[in-house]
């Protein structure tokens, strides 16, 4: 889908203007269009929602990338109800082929690719130590200052990209971006075959989680609610229990609230063993009281934990460590984001494809 419009340029074969830069030419040119689900704020709570089809935004020095699949997330979940008052196009997951790159990166244009969501400066402290993530003025796919992945095309980096193997389809790849925030744990925290680790909550990144730190070797329990999930925690070589039935307390030298709820560092404070260490993997729109005394008395440690390394994640995919097609349950065209995000409340994983 396109629509007309004009190039502006400079025709350096024609006679120079008072500047000597060339004569300035005006060419017919197509202009793509995106179909994207945009949301904004909405003046009753939460947000709006419309399809809409405008042109692409490309930066010069970005590359354009055709979304072949978006997965749906919790965050995109509280994108939804408001938070952060995110107005655009929402998605951060995403496989996708490039279609146009700037020069310097067009050995780019065909791959396939998945992407980091944050985008820096560039030159602040944080962006030249190589942690763009906490660039004060960065912008975050589909979820700051940046249209997302829940579109036919979306704009990033080249810098951003990773290259896909063949091996992996598109199902798998969608879920790189998560599996790479599970893998982060890993450079933030001590895990090995001795470690006692408790994952609190069964959800999709619950599941990534439990299967990365299974992988370094630790004894990983996973706590949830639903039975269908902790089942497949089984399969997935998890130590499935039961939030009903939960183990003993201060029992677990790591505990790790994948939650999504407000209550979830609660039940990770409880299962930490003193000098223990709590990671945090839930944003919860809204504020929270914890009562943290415990964990001054115990000497916990806390950690905050977000995005991580890409490269790690496709390696455990790739090589099966990590499954992640059992986690899809659904997937729906763009048109259906209604369905969609409805299933995502019951669902493991949905996937949007535009």
């Amino acid at each position: 889908m396109a629509v007309r419009g004009l190039e502006v340029g400079v025709d350096h074969g024609r006679r120079p203007d008072r500047r000597g830069n060339g004569a300035v030419r005006l060419a017919p040119r197509e202009v793509p269009l995106v179909r994207s689900l945009r949301v904004a704020p909405s003046s009753e709570g939460g947000t709006t929602r419309r399809l809409s089809d405008e042109e692409i935004e490309i930066r010069s020095d970005e590359c354009r990338i055709r979304v072949l699949a978006a997965g749906i997330c919790g965050t995109d979940l509280q994108i939804l109800e408001g938070y952060a008052g995110f107005a655009g196009v929402p998605g951060h997951e995403f496989v996708g082929i490039v279609e146009t790159a700037p020069d310097g990166d067009r050995h780019w244009i065909g791959t396939r690719v998945v992407g980091e969501i944050n985008v820096g400066c560039g030159g602040c402290h944080w962006c030249h130590a190589g942690t763009s993530n906490h660039c004060p003025t960065r912008s975050v796919l589909g979820i700051v200052n940046r249209h997302g992945a829940f579109a036919t095309h979306l704009s990033l980096p080249a810098a951003n990209l990773h290259r896909v193997p063949e091996r992996l389809n598109d199902a798998a790849a969608v879920l790189v971006e998560p599996t790479a925030a599970a893998c982060e744990i890993l450079t933030q925290v001590d895990v090995g075959p001795q470690s006692r680790v408790a994952v609190i909550g069964d959800g999709r990144m619950g599941l990534l989680v439990g299967q990365v730190l299974r992988a370094a070797g630790a004894k990983t329990t996973l706590i949830g609610r639903h039975d269908r999930k902790l089942r497949l925690a089984a399969k997935l070589g998890l130590i499935p229990r039961t939030a009903a039935e939960p183990p003993a307390e201060k029992s677990f030298d790591i505990s790790i609230d994948v939650t999504g709820r407000a209550d979830g560092l609660k039940s990770a404070l409880a299962l930490v063993r003193p000098r223990g260490t709590v990671v945090m993997k839930s944003t919860v729109h809204g504020d929270t009281a914890v009562t943290l005394w415990p964990a001054i008395v115990d000497e916990v440690t806390l950690v905050g934990s977000r995005c991580g390394p890409f490269d790690a994640a496709l390696e455990r995919i790739s090589d099966g460590r990590v499954l992640t097609e059992p986690l899809i349950e659904h997937s729906f065209p763009l048109d259906e984001h209604h369905a969609a995000f409805a299933a995502t409340r019951t669902s493991l994983k949905v996937l949007l494809r535009p």
